[in-house]
């Protein structure tokens, strides 16, 4: 089994983890790998604003790319190589109508070889770690020899040595993100056996992992473990993956939390940001404790107004327990 470092990584999650979302996530976990919302390339080319943008307290943290054409990876590599980022992982797993209409996301599981082709270009272009974020098939390709083929044929023909999967199929029509990511059926083990067959590989689960116990179990077979939409809900279970896994024992409270965004979410709106734009991540911070629903409905009715500053988070934190 390699000794990959990154044990556990926040899924990149569309209109979720932004730059915003993830520098809240670090100030309960230094060592959890985050991910960006996928960008793609012609964001990165031809945008016009930053989307590479992200401030350094972030890190460790993977650029998730979308695209399917060689020659745009080189063009973006020349934006991305000097931004900091700490790895790049490419997008072949998301199933929207609008990334296939890209040529890019879950169908270029049929296209290995492609995949590797831009895995090297990339590479080339910022001497980054490449990695591959992908499902366990596509709509009728759902068999054990689909997923290796398309393994293999990266391993053998590209640089990359992680691979990321989302343990369920992704159905191409029919079926809504969202759908897509509950609706297949979950299939570990098709996840497991890839390990058994390239055991000298990094192979990172996702899909459906909601607490420790499962990451425990999880982590007996592979290297890694992503997780999403708990962390979205219950964004403080990231001080207990610090404390079982990363051994750490003075995590923040989550008053402590709260005091330490202030700062972060002062500059901000001196620079244009609206409250709410930051603190819709932070709604799940109070998930299960005394205050919890009305911290998050406060914030809710409020954050939002025209006027809304920092004193709306003052006042939302009186309503809740402010020593757990």
């Amino acid at each position: 089994m390699q000794n990959y470092k990154y044990k556990f990584s926040v899924a990149p999650m569309l209109d979720w983890t932004d730059r915003h979302c993830r520098y809240f996530y670090r100030l309960m976990s230094p060592n959890v790998m985050l991910y960006t919302e996928m960008v793609t390339l012609g964001a990165i080319i031809y945008g016009k604003f930053d989307y590479l943008k992200f401030n350094l307290k972030e890190k460790p943290l993977s650029l998730q790319l979308g695209g399917s054409d060689p020659k745009q990876f080189k063009l973006a590599g020349e934006y991305i190589k000097d931004r900091g980022f700490t790895e790049i992982n490419l997008n072949i797993g998301c199933p929207s109508a609008r990334v296939q209409k890209g040529s890019f996301g879950a169908c270029l599981m049929t296209e290995p070889d492609l995949v590797a082709e831009c895995v090297n270009v990339i590479h080339r272009e910022t001497n980054l770690p490449i990695t591959v974020k992908t499902r366990i098939g596509i709509d009728n390709e759902d068999n054990y020899e689909f997923l290796y083929n398309f393994i293999d044929t990266i391993d053998k023909k590209s640089i990359c040595d992680t691979f990321v999967i989302h343990a369920r199929k992704a159905i191409l029509s029919g079926l809504s993100p969202k759908e897509n990511r509950e609706i297949p059926p979950l299939k570990y083990d098709r996840v497991y056996k890839i390990k058994e067959d390239f055991h000298d590989k990094n192979i990172i689960i996702n899909g459906g992992i909601k607490n420790i116990n499962d990451s425990i179990d999880h982590l007996k077979k592979l290297d890694g473990v992503m997780i999403g939409r708990e962390v979205y809900q219950n964004p403080y279970i990231l001080t207990e993956i610090e404390r079982e896994f990363y051994k750490s024992n003075n995590s923040p409270t989550r008053k402590e939390v709260v005091v330490s965004m202030m700062n972060y979410i002062e500059d901000e709106l001196s620079n244009g940001a609206k409250l709410n734009h930051i603190t819709r991540h932070m709604l799940g911070l109070f998930h299960g404790v005394p205050g919890g629903k009305k911290w998050r409905r406060f914030l809710s009715e409020n954050s939002y107004k025209k006027d809304a500053d920092l004193k709306v988070l003052e006042n939302a934190l009186t309503l809740t327990e402010v020593n757990v």
